[in-house]
């Protein structure tokens, strides 16, 4: 006796939604049947907005933000930023909460990941080339290395400043880390400690 499934239209839904990160089996499986019980009122819209995201939304090729044909990036063109500081992000999507904290109004630079010899990841997979031809045709005075704290990150900020020292008239720096706002020092970690402790400043 046959076991019984979904239709394979739904079969093949919830293995793409799988390949979605944070989605799980089960979650893919929820979220297929949920878009198939709201019927087309809900699925027609949702795939044809995905398609137009999928035609339309390319990869800004200065600082590699999201950007369109039509409306272009809504960083690189526009005018009332600060020509002399580029901020080096690990993702895109890092950009909004630097943007949205209203702390720099510089450019961006994203290098779509970070050295990873386990997933396979070298500087050459990494957008550096880009970073350097930006610096040697720009006005840049400051390179601000905002990537995450962890082994990954540490290892990408390292070999980025290396890099860069080839630039002697260049400044570089690295986000301030410490501890968060709010936070006491029951609930700091000891690399968050340690760190507070070398970035302190005078009050």
């Amino acid at each position: 006796m046959a076991n019984v499934d979904y239709p394979e239209p739904v079969r093949a839904l919830i293995i793409h939604l799988k390949q979605l990160p944070g989605i799980g089996p089960k979650s893919a499986e929820r979220i297929a049947v949920w878009l198939m019980q709201q019927g087309q009122e809900m699925s027609g819209p949702f795939a044809e907005i995905l398609a137009r995201a999928g035609r339309e939304v390319i990869e800004c090729r200065i600082c590699g933000f999201f950007a369109t044909e039509a409306g272009g990036c809504a960083i690189c063109d526009a005018v009332q930023r600060e020509e002399v500081s580029l901020c080096v992000v690990e993702q895109p999507t890092d950009i909004l909460p630097l943007e949205r904290s209203g702390a720099f109004r510089g450019h961006y630079h994203s290098l779509r990941g970070r050295i990873s010899p386990l997933d396979g990841i070298g500087p050459g997979e990494l957008r550096i080339g880009e970073l350097i031809e930006r610096i040697r045709s720009g006005k840049f005075e400051e390179v601000i290395i905002a990537l995450s704290s962890d082994v990954e990150g540490e290892a990408t900020a390292n070999y980025l400043a290396e890099v860069l020292a080839q630039f002697p008239e260049l400044k570089v720096t690295r986000l301030a880390q410490g501890m968060p706002a709010g936070g006491g020092l029951e609930s700091a970690d000891e690399l968050t400690l340690m760190r507070a402790m070398q970035g302190r400043t005078g009050i």
